[in-house]
C-alpha cells in the first residue's frame, strides 16, 4: 500500500485489511462523517462512538483490528472498541511502561 494506513478511512481500510469486520455494514458509524464536509457536534459524535464500540464488542477480526491501530496510530475513528484518542494514550502509557 503506498498510502499510510492511517490516512485511509476505517471503510477503505477494511476493504484493504480487515476482512469480515462488522464496521463494514456501517462504515460512517465507526469513521464519522467526512470532517471536511460535515462538523459533527461533540454530544453526537460521543453517542456514534458509544454504538460503534458496541459493534466492535461482537466482531470477529477485533484482535486484528486492535493490533493494527495500536501499530498505525489513526487520527480518528473508532477502532477495536476504542476511539482513535484512547488508542494514542494507550500506546503512549505501552511506552512508558
Amino acid at each position: 500500500m503506498s498510502i499510510h494506513p492511517s490516512t485511509l478511512a476505517l471503510s477503505d481500510l477494511v476493504n484493504e485489511r480487515l476482512s469480515g469486520a462488522e464496521c463494514v455494514f456501517d462504515p460512517e458509524l465507526h469513521d464519522g462523517p467526512d470532517p471536511w464536509t460535515t462538523i459533527e457536534p461533540a454530544e453526537a459524535r460521543a453517542a456514534r462512538e458509544d454504538v460503534a464500540k458496541e459493534v466492535c464488542a461482537s466482531c470477529p477480526v477485533r484482535a486484528m483490528c486492535d493490533e493494527y491501530a495500536a501499530r498505525v496510530r489513526p487520527e480518528r475513528g473508532v477502532w477495536a472498541g476504542r476511539t482513535a484518542q484512547e488508542i494514542a494514550v494507550l500506546t503512549v502509557a505501552a511506552r512508558v511502561a
